[in-house]
């Protein structure tokens, strides 16, 4: 899956619609606010039995001074550099625009296959508006709509015709998935750009620039992963627009997709209740979990900030404690590539299997000399462990009264499998069953 289709053009003329319609999916946010789709946006089309990645840019927007906009337009330039075709979209419904000129200015430049997509000709008295578009330089114009879809078969075939063919790739062996999560402007983007040594999104001082989660894979310094980035978390009640609850939506679907999440937490700002929702939210979904402090250049250090910090965050997330936590800053590049390491370490955990006859040979003598309190004068007896064929670390512990085995044991159970092996940073699930 190796090849590009970016769709480019001033902002409203359709491309996320396009994006959705290509990629079946809902993946990029669409909303009539000008400029809703902040950021590239990529997701895979297949036709003819080609498959191919779509990114989807934010509109090409001159003479303004808005920082979001001179960052699209970045956005753009990068997007047209990776791609293989470029699809320039214009709207029948306006003609051409000064901005659709600066589009055309700008792809003359680029020497890509590019195809001119006239969007919203829906009637026959629509086409022969279209006619007007020849006037950038284009010898043929797809004129589609793609509301309803028409037009978009023979666009797809023009550009499966234009892709690169490519050698077939043997199935890749299973690459961790590392999720970057956390409030908004606690600092995700800037911690992906400054992994990735490029602004692969748009980093502005405006909370709740990242809507979409994007995949990129990683692989410098003996690292091969997905980064995965994410719309910001809010509190659900907060999300009045619809947008935000995408956003919300798909973070929280991010992190189910994800083997570790990365949860970063602005360290200027300390830990706040929606923190430990995000970590809950982890745990709760057996996700592997390495908690960054990211800003920890900006904060003022006392001699135990830092343990102060750490005592806090375990006291939330408890009983799991067992989780790393690093001090970054994804500004002066501070730690992050050890923020990296530990991600992979705790995906190495997570995947641990130990053998049957180990466990029971180190944890059996340890039950036998704490059993669990008898209750009703009726004994408790552990028999066996063995440990369950899932994704995540799960443990069942075999006997003969399980309804009698309350909380604090299993948190003791759970402690010593942590104690001789080692589940660092990843929740362990245990169940009592009957022998």
């Amino acid at each position: 899956m190796g090849s590009i289709v970016a769709i480019v053009g001033r902002p409203n003329v359709g491309k996320s619609t396009l994006f959705n319609r290509l990629t079946e999916s809902r993946a990029a946010i669409t909303d009539s606010e000008e400029g809703v789709t902040r950021d590239r946006h990529y997701g895979t089309a297949l036709w003819n039995g080609k498959e191919f990645s779509v990114i989807d840019t934010g509109g090409y927007v001159t003479n303004s001074n808005d920082v979001f906009e001179s960052e699209i337009r970045k956005q753009a330039k990068i997007a047209i550099k990776e791609a293989d075709v470029v699809l320039f979209m214009v709207d029948v419904h306006n003609g051409i625009t000064d901005l659709d000129q600066a589009v055309a200015g700008i792809l003359r430049t680029v020497n890509k296959p590019t195809l001119l997509v006239v969007n919203k000709v829906d009637n026959s008295h629509h086409l022969l508006d279209a006619t007007e578009f020849y006037s950038l330089g284009y010898e043929t114009l797809h004129n589609i709509s793609a509301n309803s879809g028409s037009g978009t078969g023979d666009l797809l075939d023009a550009v499966v015709e234009l892709l690169p063919d490519e050698e077939p790739q043997e199935e890749h062996e299973e690459v961790p998935r590392i999720a970057v999560v956390g409030r908004p402007n606690s600092g995700k983007s800037s911690l992906v750009n400054a992994l990735l040594d490029e602004d692969r999104n748009i980093v502005t001082e405006i909370s709740g620039t990242t809507r979409d989660a994007i995949y990129t894979r990683y692989n410098k310094f003996g690292h091969d992963l997905y980064l995965v980035d994410t719309a910001g978390l809010r509190k659900k009640a907060k999300v009045k627009e619809d947008l935000e609850f995408y956003s919300v939506m798909r973070s929280v679907r991010v992190i189910e997709y994800a083997d570790v999440c990365m949860v970063m937490i602005d360290a200027t700002i300390g830990i706040e209740s929606q923190d430990v929702s995000i970590l809950n939210l982890a745990v709760r979904n057996n996700k592997g979990v390495v908690v960054l402090i990211n800003k920890w250049d900006l904060v003022e250090k006392q001699t135990n900030t830092a343990k102060e910090m750490e005592k806090q965050i375990k006291e939330r997330l408890s009983p799991f404690e067992d989780v790393p936590i690093l001090f970054i800053s994804a500004l002066t590049k501070q730690r992050i590539f050890k923020a990296l390491e530990l991600a992979q370490l705790v995906y190495e955990n997570r995947r641990r299997k130990i053998k049957t006859s180990e466990l029971n040979e180190i944890l059996l003598p340890i039950i036998e000399h704490t059993p669990p309190p008898a209750i009703k004068g009726k004994y408790i007896k552990i028999k066996y462990i063995t440990q369950l064929p899932t994704y995540y670390p799960t443990f069942a512990f075999y006997c003969n009264l399980p309804q009698y085995v309350k909380e604090p044991y299993k948190r003791f159970l759970v402690n010593q499998l942590r104690k001789h092996f080692n589940f660092h940073g990843v929740p362990v699930t245990i169940f009592i069953r009957k022998k």
